[in-house]
């Protein structure tokens, strides 16, 4: 069925794909996002209005702590992308080109960082570089270095994922040429292989700076006062000092920042896009080959980046929290997680706060899960028309700024305009569905990345065999979107609801003492002082980990071989 003949019914269901979606997007992340920026821009006029008023700018931007925030923020990036490519480089060739037992569940295991809260991860690399702890002898407690190894323990899998999704479908006989010529493995890798990656590895560097640029719990963490992020630095103007001008005025430079990433990024995905289409089906892994230095040196560089950044904080993490207050090993840190903490730190137990976290997260996958559902359906069709290709597109595009806009501008944005919205008689700050619609805000690109490119490989003619057969608009998605796309649902439903469960920038501003999720209690837990806390801290941290790690290993099992997925 062409698309003139469709009937006004079909035109209308579309019609409502596309403005649920937008209508969401529009009350809850535009217009917060907006209100916040005006903040900078305007200034109250003593009479009720606001005028143009440029002055908090000159007044912030001629600071010397907003530029050494803003240094912090560009070098801890940069460093962290920079070491991200370099470690990730070894592992997509190992993980994507050899073929050995255990690569399945060693490609798990590097997803999980990425999955794992940023308060969880905080506390890890914390417990390692306290002067008691594995790593205490380096000196990175509150540095610079151990901020940059944080964030590159989250963005690893990113450059594996992304590289080495591009690497699998190579076609190995332009180096096999290379070599029969006369170069050297090096020499083909670096003038044959390394600029087909090319895309991908520019691809995968824009998302992890975008990423370590907007880093929050890791850096509130790891950072103390010395070490600080734009993030981090709108988190302690607004909660410390109530300077809402100078919050709205870093937010402002933090949209620039990542703006610029964002239009990065997606320039160099679609440059990707159109060169895996010139390529076939994944190409046959060879087996391992230890005795080549080609295959042994990624192997090395590779089992040192897993074991030392990936399973070493988790390790640790995991067996520092069952040694109590007393430094004995015992189960006290897990028993004491059913009070509120040595002098009632808490004002919920970490079991409350425990189940707090799933009841908002699953409330926040539906909505995620609905909202960014609606939008692939809408962006993954092909249309004819010039014009509607352009405008599927710029919707993929506007769904995608969640994704690069901090959480925490998003959670400040929803206190200043969801008091009386649209004129309505209710606070919406004091409803309990404002963090699960934060926390949905944030999952909702991820949603979409998961679900776009298995709904993109549908062959339309499919959709059209269906039609032609008889079947109406509805059975067409039921039998050939939704069939074919169940097993990329199921993981999108897996990173929302990990996404949500360790949520952190946003809910830190929204979520009330007596709601509090636990990545809340958990940062809670570490700014008070006393072992009781700390081991308290550590074990909620493990409770949490091993939710979300939890979640995404069901999620993973549920796609098996069906791919989707991307960074």
């Amino acid at each position: 069925m062409s698309l003139r003949h469709r009937p006004r019914w079909a035109w209308l269901g579309w019609g409502v794909a596309v403005g649920v979606p937008l209508v969401f997007l529009a009350v809850f992340f535009a217009w917060p996002v907006v209100a916040l920026v005006v903040q900078g821009f305007f200034a109250d006029d003593g009479g009720g209005g606001r005028t143009l008023d440029l002055s908090g700018f000159a007044e912030v931007l001629s600071q010397p702590r907003t530029w050494r925030v803003v240094g912090q923020t560009l070098a801890q990036a940069s460093a962290g992308t920079v070491l991200s490519v370099l470690l990730g480089l070894p592992g997509a060739y190992l993980l994507y080109r050899c073929r050995f037992p255990g690569r399945t569940f060693l490609r798990g295991l590097v997803t999980v960082p990425f999955v794992l809260p940023t308060v969880v991860v905080g506390v890890a690399f914390r417990n390692l570089f306290t002067p008691s702890g594995p790593l205490g002898w380096l000196g990175w407690e509150e540095s610079f270095a151990g901020i940059v190894v944080a964030l590159v323990f989250f963005n690893y899998s990113v450059v594996v994922r992304t590289v080495g999704g591009l690497w699998e479908r190579l076609d190995p006989r332009a180096e096999q040429a290379a070599r029969a010529l006369g170069a050297t493995p090096w020499r083909a890798f670096r003038t044959v292989t390394l600029p087909a990656l090319g895309p991908a590895i520019a691809s995968a560097a824009s998302v992890v700076f975008l990423f370590c640029s907007t880093a929050f719990g890791v850096v509130l963490v790891l950072g103390g006062m010395r070490y600080g992020t734009i993030e981090t630095e709108i988190w302690i103007r607004t909660t410390q000092f109530l300077d809402l001008r100078a919050a709205a005025v870093l937010s402002v430079l933090q949209l620039v920042v990542v703006v610029a990433a964002l239009l990065v990024s997606a320039r160099l995905r679609t440059r990707r896009e159109r060169a895996l289409q010139l390529t076939g089906e994944r190409s046959g892994a060879h087996p391992l080959d230890l005795r080549s230095v080609r295959d042994a040196l990624p192997a090395a560089v590779t089992a040192v980046v897993v074991g030392g950044l990936v399973v070493l904080p988790l390790a640790g993490l995991v067996l520092r929290s069952f040694r109590g207050p007393d430094g004995a090993w015992s189960l006290a840190n897990y028993a004491a997680l059913g009070t509120t903490g040595g002098r009632n730190a808490l004002t919920v137990t970490v079991w409350e706060a425990t189940a707090n976290s799933l009841r908002i997260a699953a409330v926040a996958t539906l909505i995620a899960v609905v909202v960014g559902g609606l939008v692939v359906l809408v962006v993954s069709r092909r249309p004819r028309s010039h014009g509607l290709r352009r405008a599927v597109g710029g919707l993929d595009a506007v769904f995608m700024l969640p994704l690069g806009v901090s959480a925490v501008t998003v959670g400040f944005g929803f206190l200043l305009t969801l008091d009386r919205p649209l004129g309505l008689d209710v606070d919406l700050r004091t409803s309990g569905l404002l963090v699960p619609i934060a926390q949905a805000v944030v999952a909702i690109p991820l949603v979409v990345r998961t679900m776009l490119p298995v709904l993109r490989a549908i062959d339309p003619r499919l959709r059209e065999a269906a039609a032609v057969l008889g079947a109406p608009p509805g059975r067409v998605l039921a039998s050939v979107d939704l069939a074919l796309g169940a097993r990329s649902l199921g993981l999108a439903v897996g990173f929302a609801f990990a996404v949500s469960l360790g949520e952190f920038g946003a809910t830190s501003f929204l979520a009330r003492p007596d709601a509090a999720t636990l990545p809340v209690v958990i940062y809670r837990l570490v700014g008070q002082p006393g072992a009781e806390n700390y081991g308290m801290a550590l074990a909620a941290s493990v409770v949490l980990a091993v939710l979300t790690a939890t979640v995404m290993m069901v999620a993973e099992r549920m796609r098996g071989d069906s791919g989707g997925g991307e960074f």
